[in-house]
């Protein structure tokens, strides 16, 4: 069973999301939050796989609500997908950086917000949508050339190329098939990487692709 908190500060929003979750054998709603504080408290208590969390909150907004729930060692196993419009750029590229694990806008449709809460808990994260790679190119593209990480240092040249394509938003079928390889290794050499670098999930990885130099926007266009 795949428990989720829901994390909005408005209550017909919370109740939409409610209806649709719930109505599907292998989800459970075990809470709802109307701020942050309310969002990190209920972390604590339930331990959800998944938080879906709005940014604009009173008090505590979903930005920081993400970041202490994602850097608290007794929550590792939560994972918070945010939610957004597509005005909110900004704040959307701020929440991966603190650890989302991706973002789905307000007005998905039903089936998509269904397969991103089971993308998400079990263990992926939603990276792959063309919007998504649009937003971290945007940002990228606004940044000073960076410098090579020197955490990069620790990978392998297989590793790295693997974790270009990871960062282009190509699943583990799509890199085996890229790479010649079987899924499983593409799955174990993202393991491997995701344990070198220290990195949550995937969203971190393409992150880290982007500001180490890695990669450039577009670079596979």
């Amino acid at each position: 069973m795949i428990r989720v908190v829901l994390a909005d500060d408005q209550t017909l929003v919370r109740a939409g999301f409610r209806s649709i979750l719930s109505n599907e054998d292998d989800i459970e709603v075990v809470g709802e939050a109307a701020d942050g504080e309310q969002a990190v408290a209920l972390a604590h208590e339930q331990r959800p796989d998944v938080v879906l969390m709005d940014i604009r909150m009173p008090g505590t907004d979903g930005l920081e609500a993400t970041g202490r729930i994602t850097t608290d060692p007794r929550l590792a196993a939560v994972r918070v997908v945010i939610l957004t419009t597509f005005d909110m750029d900004d704040h959307v590229y701020g929440a991966l950086r603190a650890g989302a694990s991706g973002f789905l806008v307000k007005d998905t449709e039903p089936m998509e917000l269904l397969h991103g809460v089971r993308v998400v808990a079990r263990g992926d994260a939603l990276i792959a949508p063309a919007v998504t790679r649009r937003l971290i190119s945007e940002f990228a593209n606004r940044r000073k050339q960076p410098a090579p990480s020197p955490r990069l240092n620790a990978l392998t040249e297989r590793e790295r190329e693997v974790m270009g394509l990871v960062g282009a938003g190509l699943s583990n079928d799509e890199i085996a098939a890229r790479l010649v390889l079987s899924p499983a290794t593409s799955k174990t050499h993202v393991s491997r990487i995701m344990t070198k670098l220290g990195v949550r999930d995937r969203a971190q990885l393409v992150i880290l692709a982007y500001e180490s130099g890695m990669i450039t926007p577009g670079w596979m266009t």
